[in-house]
């Protein structure tokens, strides 16, 4: 788009630095998820119960995981156009 900031060399970096940092944490996210509900699995094995209990904090806890993956590696950034247009609604 013609008229349209380039980005400078701090916003780059800076930009880069916020999604390295996500990407660092959704990866202590999968983590602790995987140690967490291992041990869940474990005490669920151990202590003989018929009924699989640990499906609940596993399916709620992976909503909350894919949520968190969609927001480090499907979110686009927002574009300069996608800025312009909504500064002209606003100046409606």
């Amino acid at each position: 788009m013609e008229g349209a900031p380039t980005p400078t060399d701090d916003a780059l970096r800076e930009a880069a630095v916020t999604r390295l940092r996500k990407k660092r944490d959704f990866g202590m996210h999968v983590l602790v998820y995987l140690l967490v509900n291992g041990f869940l699995v474990v005490i669920w094995a151990v202590t003989g119960a018929d009924f699989f209990w640990p499906i609940f904090p596993i399916a709620g806890w992976a909503i909350g995981l894919a949520a968190n993956a969609w927001d480090v590696y499907g979110r686009r950034p927002i574009s300069e156009s996608e800025i312009q247009r909504e500064m002209e609604r606003l100046r409606r």
